[in-house]
């Protein structure tokens, strides 16, 4: 395989709060960001050779984006220049726990408007995983693009993985919502989700409910994350529970895609094939994604925070 793992999705930029001025004007510092580009520079950065399909405006931070994909060792030529529209931007404010609140600025963004025509299916036959999530499913032509990358990588027999990442403000709706992350998470092999993701797409009002419901739609395994409470997760070798660590948090930015991305990293480390995920003990892999998630939460930015590799 030519590529570990190729993605496709959100690329943007974090305006992060950097404190405030002399005059108590807030101030926001650039961050590239975006979940599944945060997923691959993290593999990347770990060892892990990725490719991604999205899409920025010609302006100075598309070029940003571009340079910081590059210098996290993620292969760009899928990344599509538009001339037409803008390079999506979203404003982070943060509580005093250092979680997070969105405001994005995505109508007019490039990354909404990549199109089939964008992506190249040869390279994700060439790849051994594929990884997507909800924010390209809520409108066209992005799509479009996503089910032509599906069908290329369950054709091509690829690892899927999957996160609905649920940010409302992109949808037009709930109910539109919860249907679409439900009607693709049947494509996956893997997800990872949150536990209000969790209990809001499966409609159960408690978690092992919801953790059934949404295993009855046939991933291999499922990663149920709670933020700073800890992990659940679900396969053919056994389920669990694992507490975080403690740390020093600062920004939470970036920190679920870190995790996931960590244990995805683990996998194709190990060399775990398709065939091998239903009777894979996955506690080992959950347990040093905590750890390196816990730790890029001490830093501020997603992709600036991500940590050195070190296995729990």
């Amino acid at each position: 395989m030519k590529y570990d793992i190729t993605a496709l999705g959100e690329l943007l930029i974090d305006f992060t709060p950097y404190g405030n001025a002399s005059d108590g004007a807030k101030l926001f510092g650039r961050n590239a960001g975006g979940a599944p580009a945060n997923l691959l520079a993290a593999i990347s950065k770990f060892g892990g050779k990725s490719y991604f399909f999205t899409k920025v405006g010609r302006d100075m931070f598309g070029d940003f984006l571009i340079d910081t994909m590059k210098e996290s060792g993620v292969d760009t030529n899928g990344i599509s220049v538009d001339d037409i529209h803008n390079t999506t931007l979203a404003f982070v404010s943060l509580d005093e726990s250092g979680d997070r609140d969105f405001s994005f600025y995505r109508r007019f963004g490039a990354d909404a408007h990549l199109s089939a025509e964008d992506i190249d299916t040869e390279v994700i036959k060439e790849s051994k995983f594929f990884h997507f999530g909800s924010l390209s499913l809520t409108n066209e032509p992005m799509i479009s693009a996503t089910e032509k990358a599906l069908k290329a990588a369950k054709e091509a027999g690829c690892i899927i993985t999957y996160d609905p990442n649920y940010r409302p403000l992109l949808w037009d709706s709930e109910d539109h919502a919860k249907k679409a992350m439900k009607e693709y998470m049947a494509y996956a092999d893997i997800v990872k989700v949150a536990y209000e993701e969790a209990l809001l797409i499966s409609g159960c009002d408690n978690i092992e409910d919801a953790a059934k419901a949404l295993l009855d739609i046939g991933m291999k395994i499922l990663l149920i994350t709670d933020g700073g409470n800890g992990v659940r997760y679900y396969s053919g070798a056994g389920n669990g529970f694992l507490p975080t660590i403690k740390a020093n948090v600062v920004d939470t930015t970036g920190a679920g895609d870190i995790f996931f991305g960590s244990f995805i990293y683990g996998l194709i480390k190990d060399g775990i094939e398709k065939d091998a995920l239903p009777c894979v003990s996955i506690e080992k892999y959950v347990k040093t994604a905590i750890l390196l998630s816990g730790k890029s939460t001490e830093k501020k930015g997603g992709i600036a925070s991500i940590p050195e590799y070190m296995e729990a």
